[in-house]
């Protein structure tokens, strides 16, 4: 169907959907003036996605900061991947982090906490994490 990519600013990750390979990624800080109009095109993709695409869906996560309203637009997204996997549709997440930045592995594993489909945490190595 389609792609769709938001570049990434000071205050907001950068956004990549690919329809063909089923992987949505952010990464960067995320704390937008309006945190809805910037993840309202992300709900729509992946309402999408999940509906239309017939295949797995992971969403790719190297976030650093989140400000609370980024918090509860994650929560909706992975509201709507855990609704997907009770209906029997894979999807996953893999947040990967900095393992010198323990906060975002601990609030990885608060999203974690209420996500039944798979959810990796893993910490980047000192090479990748530079980059």
């Amino acid at each position: 169907m389609s792609n769709f990519s938001i570049p990434g600013s000071q205050s907001t990750p950068a956004i990549d959907g690919n329809w063909d390979h089923g992987i949505l990624s952010m990464q960067g800080d995320s704390y937008p003036e309006n945190s809805y109009e910037l993840f309202q095109q992300v709900f729509s993709w992946v309402e999408r996605f999940l509906l239309e695409a017939g295949r797995p869906l992971t969403l790719e996560l190297r976030l650093l900061y989140l400000n609370t309203s980024s918090i509860k637009a994650m929560m909706d997204i992975l509201d709507l991947l855990e609704e997907a996997h009770h209906d029997g549709k894979p999807v996953a997440v893999n947040w990967r982090y900095d393992p010198r930045n323990e906060r975002v592995a601990e609030l990885a594993e608060e999203f974690k906490e209420d996500c039944t489909f798979p959810f990796a945490i893993v910490a980047l190595d000192s090479a990748a994490s530079a980059s």
